[in-house]
Order: structure tokens, then sequence, then C-alpha cells
């Protein structure tokens, strides 16, 4: 949930925060930092249809998803910030 809210917010530096990139429509969890980071690496050498199959196979109108992710609100409960609490 952290790491969704800082790339809606643009809280942290990176490809959504330079293009401004603030649509959701894809979202996968995994058990661990380690496999996610993994997943992530893997995708981001797939071909552009790829992606995009990826995307429509889960969801074909592109909705974005943030909301039911984190709420209508941009803001965070503290549980989520990290390590400041």
């Amino acid at each position: 949930m952290r790491r969704v809210w800082e790339h809606r917010t643009g809280a942290i530096d990176g490809f959504t925060q330079k293009y401004s990139v603030k649509l959701l429509v894809y979202l996968e969890v995994h058990e661990t930092m380690l496999g996610a980071i993994a997943r992530e690496k893997q995708v981001k050498k797939w071909e552009r249809a790829w992606k995009i199959a990826l995307i429509e196979r889960d969801n074909p109108k592109w909705l974005d998803l943030y909301d039911g992710i984190v709420g209508s609100e941009p803001t965070m409960d503290s549980r989520f910030r990290g390590n400041d609490e």
C-alpha cells in the first residue's frame, strides 16, 4: 500500500514522477519484497504487447484501481508510511 501511495503522490523519484503517471491499472501482491522485485524485473523485460495483455486480462477497461486499494483521498494512514512508526 505504501508503494502505491508513493507513486500516486509523486513522493519518490522515478518513472511515475518524471512522466506524471497517476493511473493504477495493474497490481500484483507478493509475499516478500524480494519476490515483488524479482517479478517487477521480469515484467520490465517483456515486450509492450505482453504487458498490455497482462493488464487487459484482469482490467480490460483500464479502470483506475487506486481508490479500491488505499481509499479515495491521496493521504496515507500512518500504519503504511514505513519506518516512522
